[in-house]
């Protein structure tokens, strides 16, 4: 964009990229020739702007060229002096930026804010000057990609400049496309800059614009910029594989031969579809010789296989794999499951007569364009539709995919620049998404509603129970205590799949957040930040919060709720909850789900953030690492002489054999004794053990001991121990 632009004294290296660049898209360089000669209209339409009209009525045949007219006049007479480092006119590049957004099939009002979309930043036109002239919605597009002046954000520009655009994205898509049609052009022009300044801007394009590309669908810029980021970052791979392509280019083609029989396979099916071969490009050949060592004919590209309707699409996988050898593990359906990027399309392979892998692809011609464009095929995707009531302020956007939402959700709670940028590139590394499919109604962890409402939720490839809490209840996922995947119950750190069915175990009373240890299992930043920002305001630094899967952290007390009962996330008192005593005016009290303390348990107290004490047992070892970093303990009491008559909270561990049944039997065990399960957790066997995790609600805490009998004498169980000593027994256990 602007980076571009110079003025007439000093136009630059006038010299063309040569080598890498490959050739601009058809009629780019008439553009040039005619934008040298003015604006000089022929039927009322600028000569320049003739081949940008050809291919977009080829699209929308009813299109109005007179708004696209007058936004290049406007252009040209806003750029006219300005030269582009190559020492060519400046309006050559919004020209060529426009013809690719043409080529793709994007409508007038792209089209309209493509040409314009440099002249706010570049010139001295006005936005308001834009909105007056061509409305509020080429006014919108063109803001969303006008760079910030690095003067006001000095080194920050860059990723407040992204942000500024992920946000007018999340209102229209558009914004994005034209800034991928910008970066394709730049790209391809880059050879006039310097060596280090390429290698920068090619990152950038690598780490952000390549992925959103790919999250959008436009194939045909990511598949381009690709291999020009390729060309630049690793010139020798890229040479080398230039010089496969090119020698095998030399050989009779292989697929050829096959796309002709599959042809006469369809046609004698009375199937209508068109074969095609279709080359990879240069970066996917690379992948392909990485994966498979050694390269042959069939490799170079796949075969192409277009029909009319959806049911023609499953016919002709029928007569492929009737006529044909199919290679089954090659095949995916991604019409009846869409990829979260709108692309739809059957994948196979098959054996050619001289073994020869065929890998095909079989979609109709609408999926073929928008495989292609991505949401440039869908249109104006905010055209008024009859019956259509919009609230005033929305846009009911069919094209915002998930993965933008959770973006632009997180964004907002991250105002430091370089944490949003390093936040993004991780988070557009994830180029996969799964999704995983909720109970009606998640746990409160006592097997009751918490009043969430079922439905789906999108997440990267790889995110794990810690990344779905986060998704699904923002910063009330601290209360998290464990999930239940597919029906089985599971720890937060487990990695969920496609299609899994999930119900999260919550506990709003806990005072508990989350342990370092969630870091580990968090993928999306959303997570990320939220644990770390908890984390940072901890209230208790010295002792260990709840691992994923495990019981909260503390249990709150009666007692006066104070501030730091909320920000700490501590759920509200219950009257007649156990109550303990500290001899600390004022305090409030509160149990460690570290080592959770009955009565009448010997116990010692730590002052934390807030005037609140929390009780841990005398032998917990959090008590020793208080103590040895100087911390004073607090006296505290069990109120009632230590009398056990009140109902607590406490945490068990089984250690047993593994066997059918067991947990089963267990949990008949602890309903045996009147305890109720607030949350469980099973971890995998190791050597045919298996570990159990309860936090369970005793109506009294002097059953304690009944219980902690009764489930030893369960089948199989060999010892069940309380949590402090648990964490000390786990430790030893290889």
């Amino acid at each position: 964009m602007s980076a571009e632009a110079t003025n007439p004294g000093n136009p630059g290296a006038a010299g063309r990229k040569r080598g890498r660049r490959r050739l601009e898209l058809r009629g780019l360089r008439r553009i040039g020739r005619a934008a040298l000669l003015g604006p000089a209209p022929r039927d009322g339409l600028p000569h320049a702007l003739e081949h940008v009209a050809k291919v977009h009525r080829g699209h929308h045949p009813d299109a109005d060229l007179d708004t696209l007219a007058k936004a290049y006049l406007l252009a040209e007479s806003s750029h006219r002096g300005q030269l582009r480092k190559s020492g060519e006119p400046y309006i050559t590049h919004p020209l060529a930026v426009t013809l690719i957004l043409a080529e793709l099939g994007a409508e007038t009002t792209t089209l309209t804010a493509s040409l314009l979309h440099d002249t706010v930043e570049d010139t001295e036109v006005t936005l308001d000057q834009v909105r007056d002239l061509f409305g509020a919605e080429v006014c919108y597009l063109v803001d969303g990609v006008t760079k910030l002046e690095k003067v006001d954000y000095g080194a920050a520009a860059e990723p407040e400049t992204f942000r500024k655009m992920l946000v007018a994205t999340g209102n229209d898509v558009r914004v994005m496309s034209i800034k991928l049609a910008d970066r394709l052009h730049n790209m391809r022009t880059l050879g006039v800059m310097r060596p280090e300044k390429q290698a920068r801007i090619a990152k950038v394009t690598r780490d952000v614009l390549i992925p959103l590309a790919e999250r959008l669908g436009v194939q045909a810029l990511k598949a381009e910029l690709e291999d020009l980021v390729f060309a630049i970052l690793h010139p020798e791979e890229y040479a080398t594989t230039r010089s496969l392509v090119m020698e095998y280019a030399a050989r009779p083609d292989p697929l050829a031969a096959i796309a002709q029989r599959v042809r006469t396979v369809l046609d004698e099916a009375g199937i209508d579809a068109e074969v095609l071969v279709r080359p990879r490009h240069f970066v996917s050949v690379h992948r392909v010789r990485l994966a498979r060592r050694e390269l042959t004919g069939a490799d170079l590209g796949r075969l192409l296989v277009l029909v009319t309707e959806d049911a023609d699409c499953y016919a002709v996988l029928g007569e492929l794999h009737t006529c044909f050898t199919p290679v089954i593990s090659e095949f995916k359906d991604f019409i009846a499951a869409p990829k979260f990027n709108l692309y739809q399309s059957l994948h196979t392979a098959v054996a050619g007569p001289s073994g020869e892998i065929a890998e095909t692809l079989i979609r109709t011609h609408q999926m073929h364009r928008v495989a292609e464009a991505g949401v440039i095929a869908l249109g104006n995707p905010y055209a008024p539709t009859d019956g259509a009531d919009a609230p005033e302020g929305e846009r009911a956007d069919p094209t915002r995919p998930g993965w933008l939402s959770r973006l632009l959700e997180w964004q907002r709670t991250t105002p430091d620049p370089d944490t949003f940028w390093t936040s993004l590139r991780d988070d557009l590394a994830q180029d996969r998404e799964i999704t995983v499919f909720c109970a009606d109604a998640a746990s409160d962890g006592t097997g009751g509603p918490s009043g969430a409402a079922g439905g789906t939720i999108g997440l990267p490839a790889g995110a794990s129970c810690v990344d779905a809490a986060y998704e699904r209840h923002g910063e009330a996922a601290h209360c998290c205590i464990g999930a239940r995947v597919n029906g089985r119950l599971a720890t937060l750190a487990t990695v969920l799949h496609d299609g899994d069915s999930l119900q999260l175990l919550m506990a709003p009373d806990s005072a508990a957040g989350p342990s370092p240890e969630w870091l580990d299992h968090a993928r999306t930043p959303a997570a990320r930040l939220a644990i770390a920002r908890w984390l940072a305001g901890s209230p208790e630094p010295g002792a260990r919060p709840a691992s994923p899967g495990e019981a909260p952290a503390e249990t709150p007390l009666t007692g006066r709720p104070t501030a730091d009962h909320h920000r700490s996330g501590a759920g509200s008192v219950t009257p007649g909850s156990v109550l303990a005593v500290a001899d600390l005016p004022g305090a409030a009290v509160r149990l460690a789900g570290c080592c959770t303390p009955v009565p009448p348990d010997a116990v010692t107290g730590f002052a934390v953030r807030g005037g609140t004490v929390t009780v841990h047992r005398a032998l917990c070892p959090v008590v020793a690492r208080m103590a040895a970093t100087g911390r004073q303990p607090v006296g505290v009491r069990w109120r009632g002489a230590g009398q056990g008559g009140h109902g607590c909270r406490v945490t068990l561990l089984a250690e047993a054999f593994s066997r059918p049944h067991l947990l089963a039997d267990l949990t008949e065990a602890i309903a045996s004794q009147g305890a109720a399960v607030v949350s469980a957790a099973v971890e995998p066997p190791h050597e045919q053990r298996v570990r159990h995790t309860y936090t369970l609600h005793l109506p009294n805490a002097s059953g304690l001991p009944s219980l902690m009998r009764a489930m030893r004498q369960v089948p199989g169980v060999f010892d069940v121990l309380r949590a402090g000593r648990a964490r000390q027994a786990a430790a030893m256990r290889p």
